[in-house]
């Protein structure tokens, strides 16, 4: 028994991220900032947007100051695992294959694919994307359904994955590209920054639940979190971001047939 007790008292404590982020004084949040109005560079260089906001309210919430970590598409799930963020707001989908690597919570944010154009592309409808030059960023679920429908064509010689969405959007404004797959949010915005840009076709595909994202194997602060999610909801604070950002009504998070 005392060498049982020894062995127990030897063992060191195992502090949660909740703990570690109220200790610390600081929530790191992994933000992706090229994806406008989701989130973006303000005209004074400073991190802006519907995630940037809800990093800010988590924080407030834990009564801690919020530090926004800017991240690419393709480094949303390696900041969690290497331990750089607490949490990643970035319009993460919550699939089963990622689940295998980090946490998510219950949806936060709700998107629909879709395409930005060239304005000589002479791209109206799905259809007339075959044997165009399609572009989006790489790591993205545009990008892994696409090559999909792409492979079905036997046209993923057309494709160029670029490292983040401003890359993707330039390369359709200067013609590089001749269309460019993102999310319905960002089709506005990147509309009245680009003469040459105009709002395409929308993507086959279905509704993109995305969720906050966390460590896999943190229960309590995932439950923290989840909880988190549906006070902004319950609160209103979800709709009024999504309509100071996105604008209109803000979509329904719940998904039919399941219970959150």
């Amino acid at each position: 028994m005392a060498a049982a007790l020894t062995t127990l008292t030897a063992l060191p404590a195992v502090a949660d991220t909740l703990d570690d982020v109220v200790d610390r004084g600081t929530l790191r949040c992994g933000v992706v900032l090229d994806f406008p109005p989701i989130g973006y560079r303000d005209a004074n260089n400073e991190a802006a947007g519907f995630d940037v906001d809800y990093c800010n309210d988590l924080a407030a919430s834990l009564e801690v100051d919020a530090e926004i970590l800017p991240v690419t598409w393709a480094e949303r799930l390696p900041v969690i695992v290497t331990g750089r963020a607490d949490v990643v707001f970035g319009a993460t989908s919550d699939s089963l294959a990622r689940a295998r690597t980090v946490g998510f919570t219950i949806p936060y944010a709700i998107y629909y694919a879709q395409g930005v154009v060239n304005a000589d592309s002479g791209i109206e409808s799905f259809e007339d994307i075959r044997g165009k030059r399609v572009a989006a960023a790489i790591g993205t679920v545009p990008e892994q359904e696409w090559l999909k429908i792409a492979a079905e064509w036997g046209e993923e010689g057309n494709y160029q994955g670029y490292q983040s969405e401003n890359e993707v959007f330039l390369a359709v404004a200067q013609g590089k590209a001749d269309i460019g797959i993102t999310t319905n949010t960002a089709v506005l915005p990147i509309t009245q920054q680009y003469d040459s840009i105009l709002a395409g076709p929308r993507m086959p595909w279905t509704t993109d639940y995305t969720s906050v994202v966390a460590k896999r194997d943190d229960v309590t602060w995932l439950n923290y979190l989840n909880l988190f999610v549906t006070h902004q909801v319950r609160s209103g604070r979800y709709s009024e971001l999504w309509g100071t950002y996105v604008g209109g009504e803000a979509p329904e998070l719940r998904i039919p047939g399941v219970m959150y």
